[in-house]
């Protein structure tokens, strides 16, 4: 059943274009997730005052609009990105847009404003935004129970201090 589901996607796909899919928990949901791609999913952790948006790509190459249905973004933000190599991340709030990329050689993290690739931010700048990549393991001792890799990022409090409706996140794995 969930073959024939996969074919008739793909058949639409073929004559439509693009195809969006939609995620929302239930009606009192606080976000609207909408995914490009079929093999893209984004869990929401909801939190007091955090939410972490966890992002799996089947294809490595993909992208989320998250639209907030309540009045304020939560006071901090997370993505944790499930790829093992990080090409290229861009987080848009529809004026500004931050682009990050992690070199595959030796895990540097370079970031920067959308058209600025040459100017890279530092830690002084409001849109700074610490790279964290994890590994097989969190931590010595502590297994990480997929055994999978991912990347995680607090939001800058400056990209969503004018709460806009909607963010939209972009990426590429290295190794896709």
């Amino acid at each position: 059943m969930l073959h024939r589901s996969a074919i008739r996607i793909f058949v639409l796909t073929l004559f439509l274009g693009p195809v969006s899919f939609v995620f929302a928990q239930d009606a009192d949901s606080p976000f609207t997730i909408t995914t490009k791609r079929a093999g893209d999913q984004v869990k929401v952790e909801v939190e007091t005052e955090k939410t972490c948006f966890v992002v799996r790509s089947s294809t490595g190459i993909g992208q989320a609009i998250i639209e907030r249905n309540g009045t304020n973004w939560p006071k901090t933000v997370l993505v944790r990105l499930h790829l093992k190599g990080l090409e290229n991340f861009r987080v848009s709030n529809g004026e500004d847009c931050l682009v990050a990329a992690v070199s595959h050689q030796d895990g540097s993290a370079s970031l920067w404003m959308d058209g600025e690739e040459t100017s890279l931010l530092d830690s002084q700048h409001p849109y700074w935004m610490k790279i964290r990549a994890v590994e097989k393991e969190e931590s010595p001792g502590q297994p990480n129970p997929r055994g999978d890799a991912w990347f995680q990022m607090q939001l800058p409090k400056a990209l969503l201090e004018d709460d806009p409706n909607s963010i939209e996140l972009k990426w590429i794995d290295f190794y896709r």
